[in-house]
């Protein structure tokens, strides 16, 4: 039986890592919500620009990086987070190497969340898109980095020589997107929130209505699954403690 997700009262940090600007906001947003509202303190680690993303031809690609910055920046404000951090990958490139590994350890150990919520590594043949490779490789690349990577004072020494950054071990993860979730949140008191956090992502969304309904879609049919009352709002995931 997997255990019950540690509760909100005994997470001072977490850490959110992500392949895109937006992934939390989509897959997240309210949740993270909830836990800025617990007094839990949130940082976000973005392993790409986001230079692929959008929908304007008008816009000088060179640009899209600042853009996708700024927009992230105000969607974490609108859900309590004010630590966000870019790693400056190059979105559609993504690959699970030493380098990112390390470079996500180190954010790992600078951080010390107890909580980590990633992406899912594992491809969903039934929900195609949040499979997107990057997501993938962002997602492996994560895991790496927990476990045994950050927690080991052997791994990565230069981290702690050049840097001073020691050891750290996150108490459990959260899976955005997994196959098999098994954990629900009740956002609907935050929902509000993830939609704007979301409309901050202005140069993603042509149809900023049809956004909304298909969040509000997805949510409800979430809470329906889980069995929370009629009108409420979910988010789910795949929990585990970790090693």
């Amino acid at each position: 039986m997997t255990p019950a997700p540690l509760p909100d009262r005994e997470v001072e940090r977490a850490l959110v890592v992500t392949a895109h600007p937006d992934d939390v906001d989509f897959g997240a947003a309210a949740t993270v919500a909830a836990w800025t509202g617990a007094g839990i303190d949130v940082t976000y680690c973005v392993i790409t620009d986001g230079q692929a993303g959008g929908f304007d031809p008008a816009v000088d690609r060179a640009d899209i990086p600042d853009i996708r910055h700024r927009e992230q920046r105000a969607a974490a404000k609108a859900v309590g987070v004010q630590d966000v951090r870019f790693l400056g990958y190059v979105d559609g490139e993504l690959e699970v190497t030493r380098a990112l590994v390390r470079d996500l350890v180190r954010v790992l150990r600078q951080v010390r969340p107890q909580r980590v919520l990633i992406s899912s590594p594992e491809r969903s043949w039934e929900r195609l898109a949040p499979s997107h490779p990057d997501h993938l490789a962002g997602g492996e690349a994560a895991t790496q980095a927990l476990f045994p990577a950050s927690g080991n004072p052997f791994a990565f020494r230069d981290l702690l020589e050049d840097e001073g950054l020691e050891a750290w071990s996150a108490s459990e993860v959260w899976l955005m997107e997994h196959p098999t979730d098994n954990h629900v949140v009740d956002v609907t008191e935050h929902f509000e929130a993830k939609m704007a956090a979301l409309l901050c992502h202005e140069s993603q969304h042509p149809d900023p209505e049809r956004i909304r309904r298909a969040m509000h879609d997805k949510l409800t049919a979430t809470a329906v699954e889980y069995g929370l009352a009629d009108g409420r709002l979910g988010e789910k995931f795949a929990v585990y403690r970790l090693p």
